[in-house]
């Protein structure tokens, strides 16, 4: 939120700060900090050939879902939570390498929380983008709340949800929504930084 007579939150953060970066002396009043490449995606030539042996042992469960093998199947396919923590998390990392692997321009990565009214309320919206734009860019979702995504969310500098995190196809973290003051706020974040990898062909695909 912000205080009266200061500037209005950003739709989109493009940089951010790392916990440990040696070079930051003083608190960044900018909440996105600084952007850098993320060390989860340096080696990203080792997570696609994961993900490859991955389809390649379990091929008709990767291409199941019509809406992509990307987003997680505890939101889209377990509504109800029947998955243990660690299942659930093992399950969205598995989709995050799938889609980094598949080779399309950007893949977004949503940071949600069960517990979060947004967030949900998103998600039918999440999955009618993927939908319509599955040829060019893949959604996952992150349990903010997993123990399992603790490095993602100390990399990013995560602090709040929903938080969209996009990434280009080299795994490249190019830029963030910034903190969510309303569904509006959060979704025309989410439109401007899809605008950013979206290929000019698909420039007519709109938000549902």
């Amino acid at each position: 939120m912000t205080a009266g007579g200061s500037k209005p939150a950003p739709l989109l953060c493009w940089k951010w700060k790392w916990p440990w970066d040696p070079q930051t002396h003083s608190p960044d009043p900018n909440p996105c900090g600084k952007l850098d490449a993320p060390w989860l995606f340096k080696s990203l030539q080792t997570l696609a050939s994961l993900a490859q042996n991955l389809i390649l042992l379990h091929p008709p469960a990767a291409a199941s879902s019509s809406l992509g093998a990307s987003a997680s199947p505890t939101r889209r396919e377990d509504p109800a939570g029947s998955l243990s923590r660690e299942e659930q998390g093992e399950a969205e990392h598995r989709a995050l390498a799938l889609a980094l692997a598949s080779g399309k321009e950007a893949t977004v990565l949503e940071f949600y929380s069960p517990k979060c009214r947004l967030c949900n309320s998103l998600l039918d919206l999440v999955l009618r983008l993927e939908a319509r734009n599955s040829d060019w860019v893949s959604f996952v979702f992150a349990d903010a709340e997993n123990e399992m995504w603790l490095p993602e969310l100390l990399h990013y500098d995560i602090k709040y949800v929903p938080c969209f995190v996009l990434l280009d196809k080299h795994g490249r973290a190019l830029a963030k929504t910034g903190v969510p003051t309303s569904r509006l706020h959060v979704i025309a974040g989410l439109s401007h930084l899809l605008k950013l990898k979206q290929p000019q062909k698909n420039n007519e695909k709109k938000f549902p």
